[in-house]
């Protein structure tokens, strides 16, 4: 099945250097994690690699905005990432940046090449300029009425209402995200790469192999759409690499962020003397794999493998690409608190736990992956604690008191040890195939198999009989060499609960050597190799969670965030009680627009609202129903929302904040009028 001495480069996508890391990137790194790791037990030769994606306009904006430097601002988001992914376990062997001189001198050697080689182009663009910051603004540092349905407030190159695309020049009343300020038309010289050119190259390497199914189709739909050059320019003020030959041209990030796979790459193999050319040269027998989201298929499927081969460069063998991480059947929600950050996770729980429950429902497709907080504590608890370690716990015990921790000479059912040896090569090609829960699934039926025979023999009571020592050690022992198989199947997504048991087994688990049982071998006396979830521990989870998340929304921002909240809020009695102006003040009072409004069929009161308060959606639950008996019509309407309410669960759902209207109830009710050119988000003095 699988070839041995394999040469093999893996990289994770590139984490963006202005934000923490979540428990969304964390699939992907633990998937790609689990894949190395199975594959250095096999023998193979493999180097794992990733940095931070350090430049762009967003980065410049935050340093600005926060009073450092763009390279003082990365250096310590690298820091803060590279502890997280350590404290999950994820076992890079080199994690750079691409703000690095190996990303320079590569990120120039391919631009020269493809420039050399006719596929670089240039021509005069019209862009939107910010007169008060004397900088070009980048699609999404536009806002402006929508040319096509004329909802306000939406970003320049996509309307979020009615889904229409469009250049940032076409908005009807354009603004800057950056200043506020009314933008200017102004012409400059862009670069463009001529991706039409490798149309054919593309369509063949769709249908190799080299992409997943659903991803392949999805390519065909780009190819239907017509491909178009790419801009990979970008002017001055710019966080970034100047182009060659240029004054105020920088390459745009998108262009040098996978090259600094590449450079990763080559600054490992500085240290580590490595023949970086054996990996990327042309006909290079060296396998090459990017495990990456869906949400950038489009770069590393279309522009990534066509700068490769326009610089006479290999392409990737394949590109494995991930579904996002829902938790609880929803999006990850910052108000709920299931927006959770890998730093928060570990101050709480054991990353194993993760680890696991990810691998356990982990496939090779692009499926969502939903992380279900009650299956999750029942799942670790269940599978982990009761079956696997208690499998070592409750023969350990008698091994070492009774036999001074020696195993048996022998098997006591050989048949049964090499069932589970015969699964070895089934779970090799789970786990090659990046199937890990159906690997999860073999080696949890062996488990249940192991902890059977346990049973059925009954240890507890053999020890009880005199005359039966032989067969208790030879039942415990069989139950100890079962443990040690399981252990190294699990070894790739357990690998600090393999290290412990190597301890207590006074042996290294490998792939090859699981098939030799342990006989008359000593083993350690038993510690408690793993610790149950509590619920509580969630519980406080969530709670540290809610409270970063609340803390970074009252915090200006720069740009706008990429995750969205989809939280609630809630209606409230009415209080007598007299409050200072001190306590007045804490109120913070948004203006919302309304997305979408309906009736709640269950209520006689309610109607839901979904809201942008520009930096999120909420949703918004408010008693006016008797005076709005057409929600429809309150559709593109601006409202003001307590927006820092404590958030309430109700019958319909998790409620967060207030929406304000005035009359003295019931069908006397209105909603507070706002200025229609009023900033969703804008607080209300």
């Amino acid at each position: 099945m699988s070839k041995q001495n394999r040469q093999i480069l893996v990289t994770c996508a590139l984490p963006y250097a202005n934000g923490p890391i979540h428990l969304g990137h964390m699939l992907e790194h633990i998937q790609a994690d689990i894949w190395v790791r199975f594959q250095r037990m096999r023998g193979n030769e493999i180097h794992f690699v990733c940095a931070d994606d350090a430049h762009g306009t967003p980065i410049m904006l935050k340093a600005d905005q926060m009073g450092i430097t763009p390279e003082q601002l990365i250096a310590d988001v690298q820091q803060s990432h590279y502890a997280d992914f350590c404290g999950f376990n994820i076992s890079f062997d080199n994690y750079h940046s691409t703000h690095s001189e190996e990303n320079r001198e590569l990120s120039e050697m391919i631009y020269t090449r493809l420039k050399e080689n006719g596929f670089i182009k240039s021509r005069t663009i019209s862009q939107l300029f910010d007169p008060e910051k004397s900088m070009f603004l980048p699609d999404r540092f536009v806002k402006g009425t929508c040319p096509k349905c004329k909802a306000e407030d939406q970003y320049g190159d996509n309307c979020e209402v009615c889904s229409a695309t469009y250049s940032p020049t076409e908005l009807i009343n354009p603004r800057s995200a950056v200043s506020g300020a009314t933008p200017v038309v102004k012409e400059s010289e862009h670069f463009f790469f001529d991706l039409p050119s490798f149309e054919a190259m593309l369509k063949e390497w769709n249908r190799s192999g080299a992409l997943q199914s659903e991803v392949a189709n999805k390519m065909q739909e780009w190819f239907d759409s017509g491909l178009q050059q790419w801009d990979i320019s970008r002017d001055a003020p710019y966080f970034g690499f100047k182009i060659p030959g240029t004054e105020n041209k920088y390459f745009y990030v998108w262009l040098d962020a996978p090259i600094g796979y590449m450079a990763s790459f080559k600054n490992l193999c500085k240290r580590e003397n490595i023949d970086f050319d054996t990996f990327w040269k042309k006909d290079s027998n060296a396998e090459l794999y990017h495990f990456i989201g869906k949400d950038i298929m489009y770069f590393h499927s279309l522009f990534w493998p066509a700068m490769l081969e326009g610089a006479n460069l290999r392409k990737p063998s394949n590109i494995f690409v991930h579904g996002y991480v829902t938790v609880n059947g929803e999006k990850m929600s910052k108000s709920r608190g299931t927006f959770i950050q890998a730093a928060t996770y570990l101050k709480h729980l054991d990353p194993e736990c993760l680890r696991y429950y990810y691998a356990a429902k982990l496939s090779n497709r692009i499926d969502d992956l939903d992380l279900n907080l009650d299956d999750f504590v029942q799942r670790v608890n269940t599978d982990l604690v009761n079956k696997l370690v208690n499998l070592a716990s409750r023969n350990a015990g008698f091994i070492q008191k009774r036999f001074d921790g020696k195993l048996a000479e022998k098997l006591d059912d050989e048949a049964l040890f090499n069932e589970f040896i015969a699964q070895s090569e089934q779970i090799a090609t789970y786990y090659e195939n990046r199937e890990f829960g159906k690997a999860i699934r073999e080696i949890m039926a062996l488990t249940d198999k192991a902890n059977k025979y346990v049973d059925d023999k009954a240890p507890w009571v053999i020890a009880k009989e005199e005359g039966r020592d032989a067969e208790l050690q030879a039942v415990c022992s069989q139950g100890i060499q079962m443990f040690r198989v399981l252990m190294g199947y699990l070894k790739p997504v357990l690998p600090k609960l393999a290290e412990r048991s190597e301890a207590f087994l006074q042996a290294e688990l490998t792939w090859e050597n699981l098939a030799q049982p342990l006989l008359a071998h000593q083993i350690a006396p038993f510690k408690a190799l793993f610790s149950r979830l509590d619920p509580k521990q969630i519980d406080a989870m969530i709670e540290a969670s809610k409270t970063e998340n609340a803390a970074v929304n009252a915090a200006p921002k720069a740009e706008k965030t990429t995750e969205k909240s989809t939280a609630v809020s809630t209606e409230f009695e009415p209080v007598e009680a007299e409050i200072s102006i001190d306590d007045f003040a804490k109120i913070d009072m948004r203006v919302a627009k309304v997305i979408h409004c309906e009736a709640v069929p269950e209520s006689n009161k309610l109607l839901k609202f979904q809201l942008d308060l520009g930096f999120e959606q909420r949703q918004v639950f408010s008693g006016i129903k008797a005076a709005y008996n057409k929600p429809e019509d309150l559709i593109g309407r601006h409202v003001i929302v307590v927006a820092n309410l404590a958030p309430r669960k109700m019958k319909f759902g998790m409620s967060e904040g207030m929406i304000l209207s005035a009359g003295t109830g019931g069908a006397d009710l209105f909603l507070l009028d706002v200025d229609t050119g009023a900033k969703a988000g804008s607080r209300v003095m």
